[in-house]
C-alpha cells in the first residue's frame, strides 16, 4: 500500500517521500490542531508515555503558528506610541 499507492501519490502531489510515521506524525498534529486533549491523543497513537506524544509526534501546524505570530505582534503594536505627523 505505502509503495504502490501513498508514496507515489505523495510524490505526484509535491510532498515529496514519507512514510507511516509521517503520516502518524500528521495525525498527532491535527489531533491538537482539533483541541483534542493529550491523554486522548496518547492513547490514539497508541503510546505508552505522554512525552513521546506531545514531544516527539505533535507539531504545530502553519496556520497555528501564523496566527499565534501575529496575536503577538498586534499585542506588541499596542505598547507602541502612535507616530505624531510632522507638519510641512
Amino acid at each position: 500500500m505505502l509503495t504502490d499507492h501513498i508514496k507515489p501519490a505523495a510524490i505526484r502531489a509535491g510532498i515529496g517521500n514519507i512514510g507511516w510515521h509521517t503520516l502518524r506524525h500528521t495525525y498527532s498534529s491535527l489531533l491538537h490542531a482539533l483541541g483534542t486533549r493529550p491523554a486522548v491523543q496518547k492513547e490514539l497513537l497508541r503510546h505508552a508515555n505522554i512525552q513521546t506524544t506531545l514531544n516527539i509526534y505533535t507539531r504545530a501546524i502553519s496556520e497555528e503558528k501564523r496566527k499565534a505570530a501575529s496575536e503577538v505582534a498586534h499585542k506588541l503594536y499596542e505598547f507602541v506610541p502612535a507616530r505624531k505627523l510632522k507638519s510641512a
